[in-house]
C-alpha cells in the first residue's frame, strides 16, 4: 500500500510517500480502507517527536479516518467486513489502509460522507467534552474561543452555539474571523490588531467571560484569563502558538477562577459511555445542520507534508482532508 512515512523525527520536511506492506489486524483490531483522513495539530507535533504519544518509527501520521472495513481480527464481532466506519487510529491514517482498534470505531451514519466523517470526531469530540464535562457550559453564558479558525476552534464555536452560549471568536486575521462568523460566532476579535483583554471586557460587560477555550497558548492566554469573571473557567486545550504560557496563579485565587486541563483522548478511554453519548449528540447535531466541519482543503498523500508544514505555521484554516 501507499502511505506517508515518517522515518525520522525531523518534521514535515522528512516525510515521504512510499510503499509499506499491507497491514494485518491483530486481536480486537480491524483494517480499514481509508477513503478520507484529516490532519490535526498533534500530527505536526508527532512528526517532530514533541507529542505525548510517540509511535515507534517508522509510522504514518493521521489520527482519524473514515473508510470501509476490509479485514477483522480475532474476537471482533462489530464492525464487519464491508461496513463503513469512522475510526480513531491515533496515527497511521495517512495511508491507503490503516489498522484501528475495533473499539475505536463507530458506524458511519447515513447522510454523512467520508470527508465530513473523517474531519469530525477528534475536533468536535474534544470541543464538546471540554465545554460539557470539563467546563459545564450553561445556556446564556459567554464563551471566548482562542485560535477560533482552526479545526478545534470552529468545533468549539459550533458546539458552544448548540449549547446556547454567546460565542466570541478570537483569531489573528480578518480572513480567519470571516470563517468564524460563517460558523456562527456572535462577536469576533483580531488579537493581533486589538487589545484582547479590553475587547473581551467590552463585549462581556461587568459579568466577564464565563469560559475561555484556549487551543493556542502563547501571549494571549493571560489577558483572556484576566477577562473571565467570578468563577470563570479557563480551558487548556493545546499550545499551537508553540509557547506554553506561565500564568500567575493569583489570577485563579482572584474571583475563584478555575484553570482546567482537557485531555479528550484519555477521557474517551476512561469514560467510553460518556464518549458514546457525546458522539451520538454530535451526529444528531450534524444531521440537523447545527455543526459541520470546516473543510477548506483536500489533498492526496503527496500533499500531506506541505499541509502539516503550513499547519505548524498556523497558515491553515479549518480542516485539511486527505484522500489517499
Amino acid at each position: 500500500m501507499k502511505a506517508v512515512i515518517c522515518s525520522k523525527l525531523e518534521g514535515p520536511a522528512a516525510l515521504a510517500v512510499g510503499e509499506l506492506p499491507d497491514p494485518k489486524p491483530g486481536p480486537g483490531q480491524v483494517v480499514v480502507e481509508v477513503r478520507a483522513a484529516s490532519l490535526n495539530f498533534p500530527d505536526a507535533l508527532m512528526v517532530r517527536g514533541m507529542y505525548q504519544v510517540k509511535p515507534p518509527l517508522p509510522f504514518s501520521p493521521g489520527a482519524e479516518l473514515a473508510g470501509i472495513v476490509r479485514a477483522v481480527g480475532e474476537g471482533v464481532e462489530r464492525p464487519r467486513v464491508g461496513d463503513s466506519v469512522i475510526g480513531l487510529s491515533g496515527h497511521g491514517a495517512c495511508a491507503q489502509l490503516c489498522v484501528v482498534d475495533a473499539a475505536r470505531t463507530m458506524p458511519l451514519p447515513e447522510g454523512i460522507g467520508f470527508d465530513d466523517a473523517a474531519a469530525f470526531a477528534l475536533t468536535y469530540g474534544t470541543a464538546l467534552h471540554a465545554l460539557r464535562e470539563v467546563a459545564n457550559l450553561q445556556p446564556g453564558e459567554t464563551l471566548a474561543v482562542l485560535g477560533a479558525s482552526g479545526g478545534t476552534g470552529i468545533a468549539a464555536i459550533e458546539c458552544g452555539k448548540a449549547m446556547g452560549a454567546r460565542v466570541i471568536a478570537c483569531a489573528s486575521s480578518e480572513e480567519k474571523l470571516a470563517l468564524c462568523r460563517k460558523h456562527g460566532a456572535d462577536e469576533t476579535i483580531d488579537y493581533l490588531k486589538e487589545d484582547l483583554r479590553a475587547r473581551l471586557d467590552a463585549i462581556a460587560g461587568k459579568k466577564g467571560v464565563d469560559v475561555v477555550f484556549d487551543a493556542v497558548g502563547g501571549p494571549h492566554s493571560e489577558p483572556a484569563l484576566r477577562a473571565t469573571g467570578w468563577r470563570g473557567r479557563f480551558l487548556v486545550i493545546g499550545f499551537a502558538a508553540g509557547e506554553i504560557p506561565k500564568l500567575p496563579l493569583n489570577l485563579a485565587l482572584l474571583k475563584e477562577r478555575q484553570i482546567l486541563g482537557v485531555y479528550w483522548g484519555d477521557w474517551t478511554r476512561k469514560d467510553p459511555a460518556g464518549h458514546a453519548r457525546n458522539m451520538k449528540d454530535l451526529v444528531a447535531w450534524m444531521l440537523a445542520g447545527k455543526v459541520r466541519p470546516a473543510i477548506t482543503e483536500r489533498v492526496g498523500l503527496e500533499g500531506v507534508a506541505d499541509a502539516i508544514a503550513r499547519m505548524s505555521d498556523r497558515k491553515v484554516l479549518g480542516k485539511v482532508v486527505v484522500n489517499p
